[in-house]
């Protein structure tokens, strides 16, 4: 129904995607990753890099395809039926490809966004850290110049390649005094360079991306790998934020599709009090509820990619989107497994698996409580005509760094 919204290259994406999923990811793979078996999927984005589907908006150069946000999504939608880890280890290329993309030197796209693409370096990136979630610019992981490097010191946890990336794309303070968002930069550290792992995370759902805590102790960085200037970091961090919860929200609604699609096969081959139980309104009305709701929300993640596509400010709908999908995407999962009934409980069906992926997806890349401030910040701002601009990632109140005057 959506394929009239889609363009010829965005349609064939969407299959390319759609085909991987079928063809080239072994089922089992997904239980051993789930069950602990597989540790972290190395194997996985190389696989997707031999399809060219990595990093699909990147420039050929560096092995994209220059394409727009909606084939991204198209693709993305696909593989989140995957589940959440897959889907993450899919997403993380655009993510931090987007820093270095849109403000590395050419070396780094050389260095680390190229082999990225080519699924020979896997990337992750260390924002979290032990004192503050939502609270970014609270970071106090510190990178000291010392002549043509930075010693780099500190934490961050909920790393999702702790274990298996090949190098993090790391926030962390250049300037100890002042406000967070003056004192951030970015940097990409190799995990040669002395990263250490402290800590392996037992996870709910998401298993099987290595996630854990990562440690940098005098860990000497070059400084040609600071992307973008000195303390320009909430800047990037900004700009890497739409890709981070649009991936999010496109996710979401692959895996509560196929979610409801396991339900709805099964109300026509299971039977109770004689008839198939989709012949129940109890169960046909939440398939009609659920469907509906996808729907709805699937056109919020396109509509927040085209306004992305058009060079417009897409803050407040891609924090809609975000909180959208993922939230309509949990409920449409919870709708699937009361319409299995006991069975959708078991690991027979994916369902329960989906659900454990589907409660982190309101809570990584900004919780849905964060997206709500970002959401009506947005709004008063756009209805009382104010023209200037603020970071509230983690405080209402905190400026966005001038962009000017960093890039000037």
């Amino acid at each position: 129904m959506f394929d009239v919204l889609l363009n010829d290259v965005e349609r064939a994406v969407r299959d390319e995607a759609r085909a991987f999923v079928k063809n080239d990811v072994s089922p089992q793979l997904i239980k051993d990753m789930d069950e602990g078996k597989v540790e972290f999927p190395s194997d996985f984005c190389p696989s997707v890099a031999k399809k060219k589907l990595l990093g699909l908006r990147f420039d050929p150069k560096w092995g994209g395809r220059g394409l727009p946000w909606t084939a991204e999504m198209a693709a993305i939608e696909e593989i989140g039926v995957l589940g959440c880890a897959l889907a993450c280890q899919y997403s993380l290329p655009t993510i931090v490809g987007e820093a270095i993309s849109q403000f590395g030197s050419d070396m780094q796209k050389e260095k680390y966004l190229k082999p990225t693409l080519e699924g020979k370096k896997i990337c992750a990136e260390a924002l979290t850290e032990p004192r503050g979630g939502s609270d970014f610019f609270g970071a106090t992981t510190f990178a000291r110049k010392d002549g043509n490097r930075y010693i780099l010191n500190g934490q961050k946890r909920f790393v999702v390649g702790s274990v298996g990336a090949d190098y993090f794309f790391v926030y962390a303070r250049t300037k100890k005094e002042g406000p967070g968002h003056e004192a951030i930069s970015g940097f990409l550290v190799d995990r040669a360079f002395g990263v250490e792992v402290e800590a392996v995370y037992g996870l709910m759902g998401n298993r099987g991306g290595g996630t854990g805590r990562i440690v940098f102790r005098d860990v000497p960085v070059p400084a040609e790998n600071l992307v973008g200037p000195e303390n320009a970091g909430a800047f990037i961090f900004n700009k890497m934020m739409a890709p981070e919860r649009m991936t999010s929200a496109a996710g979401s609604i692959g895996a509560a599709r196929a979610a409801l699609e396991v339900a709805a096969r099964y109300s026509t081959q299971r039977q109770a009090f004689g008839r198939p139980i989709k012949k129940f309104q109890a169960v046909s009305f939440k398939v009609a509820e659920s469907i509906s709701k996808l729907d709805a929300a699937r056109a919020l993640v396109w509509a927040a990619a085209k306004h992305t596509d058009a060079g417009l400010d897409s803050r407040r709908l891609v924090s809609e989107a975000k909180k959208v999908a993922t939230e309509t995407g949990w409920e449409i999962i919870n709708n699937a497994m009361q319409i299995m009934g006991g069975i959708g409980y078991t690991n027979v069906y994916p369902i329960e698996r989906y659900l454990r992926d589907g409660r982190l997806s309101m809570i990584w890349t900004g919780t849905s409580e964060i997206m709500c401030g970002l959401i009506q910040h947005e709004y008063y701002r756009e209805l009382t005509g104010i023209t200037d601009r603020r970071n509230i990632e983690a405080d209402a109140t905190a400026e966005k760094p001038d962009e000017e005057k960093i890039y000037t």
